[in-house]
């Protein structure tokens, strides 16, 4: 069986962890020599707070304004717990579902398994290296869509040449140029559907080891839903394991072989997406 490192971030103060590499690039098996399947992420009792300083302080606009203008300490800090004791394991050529209502943790978990926050407690360990996909990934609104393209592969760790022979077929992808030459304009003429397009489609040029997609097919339009939702289906043949988040059932049914479902930061269910999408509509239609 492959190893797994320890990815787990621990402590409010420190830095992001960077996930660690496994195995060289290219297609990787589902299984090892020994015809067992290989885990990619391990999620061991996994506690998440966040703490926010001033939370549901008493007082007027006036009061707050003098205290921050004196700079005085808040003296109240609020606890959030996001996630609470969530454990599974998922594992190569699986696309795994997560669902639950606002607030259930699920971009929280997606985070922490990236290495983006700090576990109270508990621990994750990844066997590849885990990309973050999100509606608010970050691209540079002042630069051309084709800059950014560039950017956004070289972030990715692609090498320019990489990025020169894909160029084209990320273009293609995103219908970015189907009713201009919008890939030349800056990234603030578009449209948030054509930002979400591109970034996925960025991404979706690379073989990930681990991709974790939150809610950033929401935003496309039918036609390129379809299209993600095949690409999705080539990274999971390849060997690659795909988290998708999403409130579109029928995306998560397309796409999912598995279903993780979150509701107060607990693990409610987890098993395959048929069943446990049934249970979630059913617990809804109360």
């Amino acid at each position: 069986m492959a190893e797994l490192k320890d990815t787990t971030r621990t402590g409010t103060d420190a830095a992001p962890a960077t996930p660690a590499t496994e195995g060289a690039a290219g297609k990787a098996p589902a299984a090892d020599a020994g015809g067992e399947r290989v885990p990619t992420v391990i999620a061991e009792d996994l506690h998440i707070v966040y703490r926010v300083q001033g939370g549901r302080q008493r007082g007027n606009a006036t009061a707050a304004l003098r205290r921050i203008l004196r700079r005085e300490p808040s003296g109240r800090i609020r606890e959030v717990h996001a996630v609470r004791g969530v454990s599974f394991t998922a594992y190569r050529g699986e696309a795994i579902g997560l669902i639950g209502s606002n607030g259930s943790g699920k971009s929280t978990l997606l985070r922490a398994i990236a290495g983006l926050l700090p576990a109270e407690s508990g621990r994750v360990y990844t066997n590849g290296q885990p990309s973050l996909l999100g509606v608010n990934a970050a691209l540079m609104n002042d630069l051309t869509g084709e800059r950014n393209v560039i950017l956004g592969g070289l972030a990715m760790g692609m090498s320019r040449e990489e990025i020169r022979e894909r160029y084209d077929d990320i273009v293609e992808f995103s219908g970015i140029n189907e009713k201009g030459d919008f890939i030349t304009l800056p990234m603030r003429t578009y449209s948030s559907g054509m930002q979400a397009r591109l970034r996925f489609s960025i991404a979706a040029a690379k073989q990930h080891d681990v991709l974790m997609i939150d809610e950033a097919l929401a935003t496309g339009d039918k036609k390129f839903q379809k299209r993600s939702e095949a690409r999705i289906r080539e990274l999971r043949a390849t060997a690659g394991t795909v988290f998708l988040v999403s409130h579109n059932n029928r995306t998560i049914e397309k796409t999912c072989d598995r279903v993780i479902w979150l509701e107060k930061g607990e693990l409610v269910m987890d098993g395959p997406t048929a069943p446990v999408l049934k249970a979630y509509a059913e617990e809804n239609a109360r």
